[in-house]
């Protein structure tokens, strides 16, 4: 068997910061990382080779998106998704549960899995936690999720039926997995009741799996509540055992988890707001089409390393946005993507230092964070496409329409 080893290299004495490395087939994943989102197989307006340069380590891929399109058989006939992808460092494959969940109106759950219509033409596909795990196992990826319910924050009674309903799942993922070159991760889930977490927290440390996650956060819950879930549960986890937070990405969420303890991160964010012409900086983010950015002849942010601020102006940059050119959805891309992994690097050396107590202060003291009202408008205006999917519109022919953005 391939060994999936978590190292812990460094404490931080005044946080429950950590740093180490996750060993893979694939290679090390230094941790905390940060890992970009690839959810059709590649991360949006980015190439491999510029993944590599900006210092990504890992990478994910979304297996109801594969599942659906191109398809994992196809896949696997083709190498693999390393190959296919032309990436030979490790990636992670999340389960499609999440998706499948957000398809409401158009899913029916039972105790043996979920049967759902696509969102791309309507047609029918079922989901068990076997076929999911055997999915994965055609995909090829090194870190492979357990098939589990989601459910909405605020509903106590749905949270607990999801929960138990995901455990049992677990349990089949266990058994169903057939490939020892790849490690497969648990979700705890229970809203945002403690119990339910920790209930959830204990029962997946008895499968001795090689990594855990929490999932279930940045769903609607407010920061304090996702942070409290976050010093409930990291400390039931293993210390031996990497702790990944799904779909939680902005940059204060990195020093907030890191601090309480979590060693994976992933978002769709840093693409999704390049996009948009949202760029992050250290005072937080800017809308690169605002006019007073036209004429500005210096990069997007002084001292940036990343291609985009060395080689271009921030004015070129807005002038591509604004005509709608696709390589301004690159140079915005490559900007932020560097920003994420780049503020990762800085957090994992300062564990290292000792210093990520102070790093955390200055950089929370001086990156302006948006409002939580700004901030719940925006996760309405782009939910669709970044923690679930637009319910399809039945189009004249009967078949479904309307369109969805493939981003997890």
């Amino acid at each position: 068997m391939i060994p999936f080893a978590y190292t812990l290299l460094q404490r931080d004495p005044h946080t429950g910061a950590r740093a180490g490395h996750f060993s893979t087939p694939h290679g090390e994943i230094p941790m905390p990382a940060f890992g970009p989102v690839g959810t059709q197989g590649a991360v949006k307006a980015m190439s491999p080779e510029e993944l590599e340069e900006a210092g990504a380590s890992l990478i994910l891929a979304n297996t109801y998106h594969l599942y659906l399109r191109p398809g994992a058989a196809l896949i696997a006939r083709l190498g693999g998704l390393h190959t296919f992808m032309n990436w030979p460092h490790p990636i992670l494959t999340d389960s499609g549960g999440f998706q499948v969940f957000s398809l409401e109106g158009l899913r029916e759950v039972d105790e043996d899995g979920v049967t759902f219509r696509s969102h791309i033409d309507g047609s029918e596909h079922r989901f068990t936690p076997e076929s999911v795990v055997a999915t994965q196992e055609q995909l090829g990826a090194d870190v492979i999720m357990c098939f589990d319910e989601c459910a909405a924050p605020d509903n106590r009674a749905y949270s607990e039926a999801a929960m138990e309903r995901t455990h049992r799942w677990a349990v089949r993922c266990h058994e169903a997995q057939t490939r020892s070159d790849q490690a497969l991760f648990g979700i705890v889930q229970g809203g945002i009741y403690p119990e339910l977490r920790a209930k959830s927290a204990r029962f997946l440390v008895e499968l001795d799996l090689p990594g855990y996650a929490i999932g279930g956060l940045s769903v609607g819950e407010s920061k304090a509540e996702m942070h409290a879930m976050l010093e409930l549960v990291a400390p039931l986890l293993p210390e031996d055992k990497p702790r990944y937070l799904m779909g939680v990405g902005s940059p204060e969420d990195l020093f907030e988890g890191v601090s309480r303890g979590i060693d994976l991160f992933d978002c769709v964010l840093p693409t999704r707001l390049a996009r948009n012409g949202g760029l992050l900086t250290r005072q937080g983010r800017i809308n690169l089409r605002n006019a007073q950015y036209a004429e500005q002849a210096g990069p997007i942010e002084e001292g940036c390393d990343c291609y985009t601020c060395q080689h271009y102006s921030a004015g070129y940059v807005r002038h591509l946005l604004k005509a709608r050119e696709i390589f301004g959805l690159r140079l915005a891309s490559i900007h932020n993507v560097r920003f994420m992994l780049r503020t990762m690097g800085e957090i994992r050396q300062s564990i290292l230092d000792g210093t990520f107590a102070a790093l955390r202060e200055e950089f929370l003291s001086e990156y302006r964070i948006i409002p939580h009202a700004a901030r719940e408008a925006e996760r309405a205006r782009y939910r669709s496409g970044t923690r679930s999917l637009k319910r399809p519109q039945v189009a004249g022919n009967g078949s479904l329409g309307g369109a969805i953005e493939d981003e997890r």
